[in-house]
């Protein structure tokens, strides 16, 4: 008899738990709201394919998956998706037409606060103004999505790919995101992982600020004004990334702190490295190759760690603003392409210490007509003697250690990777 007692309780109690989990169908013609409203949490509803005009409310743990890629439209005013229950899960739909206001920040899925755990995957979000805001909402999963934005209207009008705010926990994985403002935004938003997404054709490939512990890893930003701009951070981890022929610079480092930025491929852009106001970050194992400037250094930028990178056929290596003298690859160099010493002992070393700008290069920055007379003797002879006697130079980024070899086998299938028109 308590046998029998023990199991009707546990059957009494099993018995909500399976009846939460039902699977509700809706197909074109009929309301899929009017499923949300009628679902209990933990159900299930599958979208047939087909389209649906809809501006759809998510209050409660729901899975909404899509057969065969339904869309929902939402008609070209407010957010066509919001959710505002923890554990959502957004699966397979086509999901688009979003309101045009950027004070309401429409969007093709809005997150709200306390959303916490939502997950979106495998879904099209397009022609919405913002693709995906998110919003004090942790440990979110974002993957496997194509977003893109309206295409025609300026960039100062579109909204984000994805947006990010006050966020913890948030994996962001591959997804092709383009025509929007920013591919990614992140603000005050911490430990995420942005891992194998390709952002391209917009103002930013990513655009971070305010964020701290968060790894970059395996992104392809390409075609944008910016690769990749990480503002007033530290503890990022930038690493294995391909940022190239972007308009203006492949990785802006800015007012950043105790980072890692390693083997990331940084090609055909306007400037390689924007680096700025930046302390304490170890920049190692990177390809530098076949930019207009491959560093751009200024504002302080010291107390760095510069080993082991390959710059490589970049028009000018480095264009260095400072009082001092900044000294790269003291423990095991760099390679420079324009290195023009020698390796005596051969032990892949060279023998003098690489300068990468003197005096001319100076005047040719503060006043560019003069790079018409670069090639005249009197200019080579101004840059010879600004060599031999040190009251003319000027403070350079100096390497010691100058590698005689580039780490890189691979470097030339990166050349000619510009923007387009450039």
């Amino acid at each position: 008899m308590n046998e029998i007692k023990r199991l009707l309780i546990l059957w009494t109690i099993a018995l909500p738990m399976l009846a939460g989990a039902a699977t509700v169908s809706v197909k074109p013609g009929e309301s899929i709201q009017q499923a949300i409203v009628k679902a209990q949490a933990g159900d299930t509803i599958e979208i047939t394919r087909g389209q649906y005009q809809e501006n759809l409310i998510i209050d409660k743990k729901l899975t909404l998956k899509g057969i065969h890629r339904p869309t929902i439209r939402g008609g070209n005013h407010g957010d066509t998706i919001r959710i505002v229950s923890p554990d959502v899960v957004i699966d397979g739909l086509i999901v688009r037409d979003s309101g045009d206001s950027l004070k309401d920040q429409n969007a093709g899925i809005y997150i709200y606060p306390g959303s916490h755990r939502s997950i979106v995957k495998n879904c099209d979000i397009t022609y919405n103004l913002f693709g995906l805001w998110i919003e004090k909402a942790n440990d979110v999963l974002i993957e496997n999505n194509l977003i893109t934005g309206k295409r025609e209207y300026n960039s100062s009008q579109r909204g984000n790919g994805i947006q990010l705010y006050n966020t913890k926990g948030a994996r962001i994985i591959g997804n092709n995101i383009s025509f929007v403002r920013d591919a990614l935004y992140v603000d005050v938003s911490h430990h995420a992982i942005f891992r194998g997404n390709k952002l391209h054709h917009s103002r930013y490939g990513s655009h971070y600020m305010n964020s701290y512990y968060n790894l970059w890893e395996d992104n392809d930003s390409y075609f944008n004004r910016g690769g990749l701009a990480l503002m007033e951070v530290r503890d990022q981890i930038v690493r294995n990334n391909r940022t190239w022929g972007n308009s203006d610079h492949g990785i802006m480092l800015r007012t950043m702190q105790d980072s890692l930025i390693e083997n990331n491929v940084i090609a055909g852009n306007s400037r390689g490295f924007f680096i700025y106001d930046v302390e304490y970050v170890n920049i190692k194992n990177n390809l530098v190759v076949d930019n207009r400037v491959g560093v751009h250094l200024s504002a302080g930028s010291t107390r760095n760690q510069v080993e082991g990178n390959d710059f490589i056929s970049n028009r000018e290596q480095i264009r260095y603003v400072g009082a001092k003298n900044e000294t790269w690859g003291a423990e095991s160099g760099n390679y420079w392409s324009n290195y023009l010493g020698w390796d005596r002992n051969a032990d892949g070393v060279g023998d003098l210490a690489y300068e990468a700008n003197d005096m001319v290069d100076r005047l040719s920055w503060r006043y560019p007509s003069t790079q018409l007379l670069l090639a005249s003797p009197a200019v080579q002879a101004l840059r010879l003697v600004s060599q031999q006697f040190p009251v003319l130079r000027v403070p350079s980024v100096i390497d010691p250690k100058p590698r005689m070899h580039p780490s890189n086998k691979q470097w030339r299938r990166w050349n000619g990777k510009h923007y387009p028109g450039q």
